[in-house]
């Protein structure tokens, strides 16, 4: 099992957030811009982990060089089915550099956003302490 998906399937958010670059993207499927830096992108996986029930990663697809991989997943938000991938760039050091996500159906992503919108505030003091 990838150390990543270790990671948050047992929430271990040190490790998640020590597998961060510190010029990690996030590009998040409900917000129009990306969000740089490993603190606010920390502080968005710690707030997707409050707003998730029962999530879990049903496949993980990596390239041969093992330097991009996709997790595929499952979870409930708002009381939608949610399904969608994480798609991760690793840089030469095996740190995440890129950390894109996807989600379907179109339902469940607007639960997503509403649940996450009502994080905002926090996650925000979180990246400003982090």
């Amino acid at each position: 099992m990838h150390p990543f998906r270790k990671a948050v399937e047992t929430q271990d958010h040190a490790a998640v957030e020590a597998l961060l670059a510190e010029d990690v993207v996030f590009t998040s499927p409900v917000a129009f811009k990306p969000y740089p830096g490993k603190a606010i992108t920390a502080a968005i996986l710690r707030g997707v982990s409050r707003v998730f029930e029962d999530f879990t990663y049903v496949r993980e697809i990596a390239n041969p060089d093992g330097r991009d991989h996709a997790f595929v997943f499952t979870a409930t938000v708002g009381g939608k089915q949610i399904q969608g991938c994480d798609f991760l760039h690793f840089d030469e050091e095996g740190k995440i550099d890129d950390f894109l996500v996807m989600v379907r159906p179109l339902s469940a992503a607007t639960a997503l956003s509403e649940a996450m919108g009502a994080q905002f505030d926090r996650i925000a003091r979180e990246a400003a302490a982090g």
